[in-house]
């Protein structure tokens, strides 16, 4: 049994923010409460005082786990970047206990055997995985992958995240089936089109560089297509790492219109502008780009009013050698799980634009009902899945459990350190 003592805790769920005692028993919340007794529940276990281990959370934040729908662990065929294990353990550090992974590994997750692999390596790292199976075969955006069958082998939802769909057709008749089977179809944003140089805003840090970079049409085209798609189709459909203050506009209409959309908000998007690119180089190339601060704010604006409702990290881990490369040869993506929670307290809470409970809400809650599970709370019987966090306790980005360090936030003191991750009853991380 656990017993965790003294702490602040702030349930998205019952919107409860106080102090408060958590038992955990096995894998579950045996009570909660600022009264809670110990007593009672160590009888009604038959629990001795050996049997239970205590921590103390006092002046610390006991919440339910982070729930990261948008990561890429690179596994299979990309495991020099990232691997099921690393990712899951940079997860675990960050204070996620579920994830879903992107479905554009090699080979890409268009068929069982590669969801089948994911999945089994997943059971073993300690986290909740989930895996996300591609809309197209090949991520080709040709023909539609078997999504029936892909749904009932346990995919959570369907993606050719990296990859815009361009085909109406095709996107038409995969939001038909995805609402038919009740599973999210998420879908990044960027025409080709409008693309001249990837990973970098078409603005004026791009000509500064003399690279072409992307304009933010390539998003707008799209999302305003895909919004006309749900609102007819009905299909739940999630705009990915949104980075535009007009794709926010479109979001915004969709959602008056009555369709069942989301949208994706990064940390890098939200705390960052171009000009970082001219600091940090490629760790701050990425698709989409970062735009300009216009875009940050009406992102800002979007998660405040409950346009963009889910805060991911698109975690994207590339090797050293790879983010070395000159601008126009780097691959796009930073590594973003383990500080994700800093990042959201930094710029979201502590400039006083949401609370510590509506972070939690876009970064547990949300997420959880988005990909149909059970969102983390601490009513009775809950899935004891839980972080404990020092929300204005600083801490130096100087290190990572990921495989990968591309990031620009490296050597950026953060507040909001971790002190535990627990995931199904279980201690996953710890700073001890």
């Amino acid at each position: 049994m656990l017993y965790i003592k003294g702490g602040r805790v702030v349930d998205p769920v019952t919107g409860k923010d106080e102090k408060a005692d958590v038992a955990v028993y096995e894998n579950m919340i045996v009570g909660a409460g600022p009264d809670l007794d110990m007593e009672e529940i160590k009888a009604r276990y038959d629990v001795s005082d050996a049997d239970i281990e205590t921590i103390d959370a006092t002046g610390l934040v006991v919440a339910p786990g982070l729930v990261d729908t948008h990561v890429h662990f690179r596994d299979p065929g990309f495991t020099y970047k990232e691997d099921i294990e690393t990712g899951a353990a940079a997860a675990a550090r960050g204070g996620f206990t579920t994830v879903v992974c992107m479905a554009n590994t090699k080979p890409v997750v268009d068929n069982v055997e590669t969801l089948k692999y994911i999945q089994e390596k997943g059971e073993k790292t300690g986290i909740n995985l989930l895996q996300a199976a591609t809309v197209t075969k090949g991520m080709e955006g040709k023909e539609l992958v078997d999504m029936e069958t892909l749904e009932a082998e346990g995919a959570a939802g369907f993606t050719d995240d990296g990859l815009p769909i361009m085909s109406e057709e095709i996107l038409y008749n995969a939001m038909i089936k995805a609402k038919e089977l009740d599973l999210p179809i998420s879908l990044h944003e960027e025409d080709p089109l409008f693309v001249a140089g990837a990973g970098v805003n078409m603005g004026k840090v791009s000509k500064q560089l003399g690279y072409g970079g992307a304009s933010r049409t390539a998003e707008d085209v799209m999302v305003a297509r895909d919004v006309a798609l749900a609102v007819e189709t009905g299909a739940t459909l999630v705009i990915q790492h949104i980075s535009s203050g007009n794709s926010v506009e479109f979001v915004r209409a969709g959602k008056k219109l009555g369709a069942d959309i989301h949208a994706e908000a990064t940390p890098h998007h939200f705390t960052l502008t171009e000009e970082a690119v001219l600091e940090y180089g490629t760790n701050a190339r990425m698709n989409p780009p970062l735009r300009e601060e216009s875009d940050r704010q009406a992102i800002i604006a979007g998660i405040v009013d409950g346009t963009i409702d889910v805060i991911v990290t698109d975690h994207a881990p590339h090797s050293s050698e790879e983010k070395d490369r000159p601008i126009d040869k780097a691959p796009s993506g930073i590594i973003g799980l383990e500080t994700s929670l800093g990042l959201g307290i930094k710029s979201l809470v502590q400039p006083g634009h949401i609370s510590l409970l509506k972070l939690m809400e876009l970064m547990s809650k949300n997420p959880s009902e988005l990909y149909r599970l059970i969102p983390g709370s601490f009513e009775t019987g809950a899935p004891a899945d839980i972080v404990i966090f020092g929300e204005n306790e600083e801490w130096v980005v100087d290190h990572f459990a990921s495989k990968a360090d591309n990031s620009p936030f490296k050597g950026w003191t953060l507040p909001g350190k971790v002190h535990y991750t627990i995931c199904g009853g279980r201690i996953v991380y710890s700073i001890d």
